[in-house]
């Protein structure tokens, strides 16, 4: 592992942070061949040979992965859509959850902190139950009601935080310094989880890759998992080129875009509003610099998406039988304005992640049906 000023750290001790307080990356890795899938494995730990685990390792698994790629017609064009709302939990944390807390537990860790806006610690929930870990999270006092309800039913201590996501981080990092600190935001192995959807895609996809990758970002773990994922692809020289990655996230919260937009290479300081995508409402990732430095080498772009258009696009997807959450639903209209801006072209291929199931947050999914009875689409 290896910290931001390049310091080299093993693997195998339990650790979140560099000793100079900064986020971990594991050292990069030469990728797989198509012949390395576990083809029997019908989960993502088909891709096992791509993740840097001893081989005595035992996979803490729920089956996540192995979602449907879709067809459908959205912003106007043909896409295809990955539907994440279906791993186990109803989001694709579970994806970095069961590449970390099955690390975690073949380390010996025995109990742990997780901070989350909600879909992360339920996830975390959820493996701990499965590995025997007693888990706390903490949660901003604003988080849906059925995420914090699935965590509490895993047997996960949750406890509420007053005030902003950025608020419950910084509670999260106190506490720390007491009990083992697990965050989905800063373990490495996390985003060797999450790097797997990369290799996903190219089996989905006939082992080819679409032009570009549509995304929410929050604190940008999907948006550095695909980066790394089909980076290690491009390094094996299985794929031309590594996918643009077209990030989304709500006006109302978009650090990463003002940042990527200003042309710098971290998220400033600022207070933001509430928003609908709630999923995605981090003021200060931690991970900023990487998740900045990952679009801009993929020639990628990032927008913003305004409240009411995160209403539309919810209810545009669950008219076609997709029922997702806000966060999700942001990169429809996200794609439209790629498209309109350019970095998106008729004849190229894209794929939009939908991260979040809609059953995630029932408040702001009834909130948008009282809506529409009013001012249907």
């Amino acid at each position: 592992m290896l910290d931001r000023a390049g310091r080299r750290y093993d693997p195998a001790e339990p650790r979140w942070c560099g000793d100079d307080g900064s986020p971990l990356m594991m050292e990069p890795l030469p990728g797989i061949t198509r012949e390395q899938i576990d083809r029997d494995t019908p989960s993502q730990w088909r891709y096992r040979a791509a993740l840097p685990l001893p081989p005595s390792l035992r996979p803490v698994s729920l089956g996540e992965g192995r979602t449907p790629l879709l067809a459908r017609h959205l912003a106007g064009r043909e896409v295809a859509v990955k539907v994440e709302a279906l791993n186990p939990t109803g989001s694709f944390k579970d994806r970095g959850t069961s590449v970390m807390i099955s690390a975690l537990a073949h380390q010996g860790v025995g109990a742990l902190l997780e901070d989350s806006s909600g879909n992360g610690g339920s996830s975390v929930a959820a493996y701990c139950a499965a590995a025997g870990i007693d888990a706390q999270i903490l949660a901003p006092e604003s988080t849906s009601p059925s995420k914090l309800l699935q965590s509490r039913l895993h047997g996960a201590h949750v406890e509420l935080v007053p005030g902003s996501r950025q608020a419950t981080a910084e509670e999260a990092l106190r506490r720390s310094r007491t009990r083992f600190y697990s965050s989905h935001n800063w373990h490495p192995q996390f985003l060797q989880g999450t790097k797997l959807i990369a290799y996903e895609l190219w089996e989905d996809l006939g082992f080819t890759v679409p032009s570009a990758v549509v995304m929410p970002a929050g604190a940008g773990s999907l948006v550095l998992g695909c980066a790394l994922g089909f980076t290690e692809l491009h390094r094996a020289g299985h794929i031309k080129s590594v996918p643009r990655l077209l990030v989304s996230q709500p006006a109302r919260c978009s650090p990463l875009v003002h940042a990527l937009n200003a042309g710098i290479d971290h998220v400033e300081p600022r207070t933001w509003g509430p928003t609908l995508a709630e999923g995605t409402a981090i003021a200060q990732p931690v991970r900023d610099r990487e998740v900045l430095a990952a679009i801009r080498a993929s020639n990628g772009a990032a927008t913003t998406v305004e409240e009411a258009d995160l209403r539309n696009a919810t209810l545009q997807l669950a008219r076609t039988g997709l029922y997702v959450e806000p966060t999700s639903a942001q990169v429809v209209a996200a794609t439209a304005q790629f498209i309109a801006q350019g970095h998106l072209a008729p004849d190229e291929s894209a794929v939009l992640i939908l991260t979040g199931s809609g059953h995630k947050a029932d408040a702001a999914m009834a909130r948008l049906e009282a809506s529409t009875s009013r001012s249907p689409l």
